[in-house]
């Protein structure tokens, strides 16, 4: 799969725990990585995980255009503590035309700025840490769990014995549950959109897509 995969080009802007983890595992995945932050100290420790660090101040109009942002597939600015250079970086980085700026938020307040300011998307690591946390531990059937909207979600759910042996088709998942399967893990192997008539074993891991409220009605009856 590894190689089938495009290259992509990361520019990461703020290396504390989050940006250096984002760039940590973009890297590992073989795209393009490269790290800015006004630390030296930092900087000198991304190298080893980066393709480029650069010791730069994003809030610079001057010297955030020289790191050619536009450039880039997506740029992620990971500014932590200092709220305001968050916002002045996902605000230059937007008028300069860069078309994905994903944002670290710090609180409400922050993401109702960058909202406003155009951040592409804005992410709450601890905040979305928890509400994965929490779906797995409100069922032991939920592997993984992903929002999609407010109302949409992924789940990565574990076929019980109840569903063992049933095909999909058997199952009618969309019918009945107004709900898609994207694919069955089986032991290490992933099936992408499965036939009707792939057969589902207990342990196997069925990702399914739908409304929450039918994929609650999903797990309580069928598995």
């Amino acid at each position: 799969m590894g190689d089938m995969m495009k290259k992509k080009q990361f520019l990461v802007i703020g290396m504390g725990r989050f940006g250096t983890s984002v760039s940590k595992e973009l890297y590992k995945q073989g795209h393009d990585v490269v790290a800015v932050d006004q630390d030296e100290e930092r900087i000198q420790d991304a190298e080893t995980f980066t393709s480029r660090a650069i010791i730069a101040d994003t809030t610079q109009e001057k010297t955030l255009k020289s790191l050619e942002p536009t450039n880039y597939d997506c740029v992620i600015v990971a500014i932590g503590d200092h709220i305001q250079e968050s916002i002045l970086t996902t605000l230059l980085l937007k008028e300069l035309g860069v078309a994905k700026v994903w944002v670290k938020a710090r609180n409400e307040q922050h993401h109702r700025v960058l909202e406003k300011i155009g951040a592409d998307r804005i992410i709450h690591p601890e905040l979305d840490m928890g509400i994965r946390i929490a779906h797995s531990l409100d069922s032991e059937k939920i592997i993984d769990y992903v929002e999609i909207s407010a109302d949409h979600s992924i789940l990565e759910l574990q076929a019980t014995k109840k569903i063992s042996g049933k095909t999909l088709a058997g199952l009618n998942i969309r019918k009945k549950y107004n709900c898609n399967v994207l694919g069955i893990k089986s032991g290490g192997k992933l099936t992408i959109t499965p036939m009707p008539d792939d057969v589902i074993n207990e342990k196997d891991i069925i990702i399914i897509l739908g409304e929450n409220k039918d994929l609650k009605r999903f797990e309580n009856q069928v598995l």
